[in-house]
């Protein structure tokens, strides 16, 4: 199935490595231009030699804190600036913390926030003027030539977690993700007139280089083995490859009718409907 993203121009917020590094990648093998927002400066640019070996026709490495509004309003503007416009903007800012209610004070909530929900919230607004104005072209573009404008969008893809679904995670982990995901559930409807399409997507436990399963499973490999035994039914951790192949589709023309919904993909391993 072609996903007609030849050409267009995608900008990952957390993508060093993991998800977002698999997503980049799974992106720029259908020939999407693309743009990588992390800290660390060796990872992105890793990345973005194995993006451009896979054929996307341009890779940009962006060293920022998507947590520092400043940062993240660059970045966004130099993408921007280097692709020639935004069709697509993924977020995939995040991270988890130990703590209950009585232990957990006001600077962890703000942490937990700070990652998984502000930069998510402050992308989208400073990449809606881009996102609005490739989507007007784009349907521009169709109308001169025939083909289906209405099918012709931008789109915004929040990467959250099953735990913003359903109990399981930490508790701030938890609070934040969940707000994420009516985020983007609210996104979607306000954005859709403005030819945006918004959706989140919720990972289950995945494992990959340098990731928070990674460290746990060479701390503890007997309990972490019993873990996925006993929690993932395909009795495995999910692949950051697998997770990417999905914000990939999510993101093309193909997933046009997709906006508003938290698509689940964990192997079957949470238990909400």
């Amino acid at each position: 199935m072609d996903l007609e993203l030849r050409g267009k121009a995608a900008l990952l917020v957390g993508a060093g490595r993991g998800i977002g590094g698999a997503a980049a990648l799974s992106l720029a093998r259908e020939g999407c231009k693309v743009a990588l927002v992390a800290r660390s400066a060796a990872d992105l640019e890793a990345r973005v030699k194995e993006c451009l070996a896979a054929g996307s026709p341009a890779a940009y490495a962006i060293a920022a804190d998507a947590t520092d509004a400043q940062q993240l309003a660059d970045a966004i503007d130099r993408a921007a600036t280097a692709l020639g416009g935004l069709d697509l903007l993924v977020t995939l800012v995040g991270g988890s913390q130990p703590g209950g209610t009585a232990d957990t004070l006001d600077a962890g909530w703000e942490s937990a926030f700070s990652r998984n929900l502000w930069p998510a919230v402050r992308a989208s607004r400073f990449a809606l003027p881009h996102l609005e104005k490739s989507a007007a072209n784009a349907r521009a573009r169709a109308t001169a030539e025939g083909r289906d404008a209405a099918r012709q969008q931008s789109a915004i893809i929040h990467v959250a977690s099953i735990w913003g679904r359903e109990g399981g995670g930490a508790l701030t982990y938890n609070a934040a993700k969940a707000a994420l995901i009516s985020l983007a559930h609210e996104q979607a409807r306000e954005l859709a007139p403005r030819g945006i399409r918004v959706c989140s997507v919720a990972p289950g436990s995945v494992l990959h280089a340098g990731g928070s399963w990674e460290r746990r499973q060479q701390q503890d490999p007997a309990g972490i083995a019993a873990f996925v035994q006993r929690e993932i039914p395909f009795g495995r951790f999910g692949t950051a490859g697998e997770l990417g192949d999905v914000i990939c589709f999510l993101g093309s023309p193909r997933a046009s009718w997709v906006a508003g919904a938290c698509i689940v993909v964990d192997g079957a391993q949470s238990r909400s409907f």
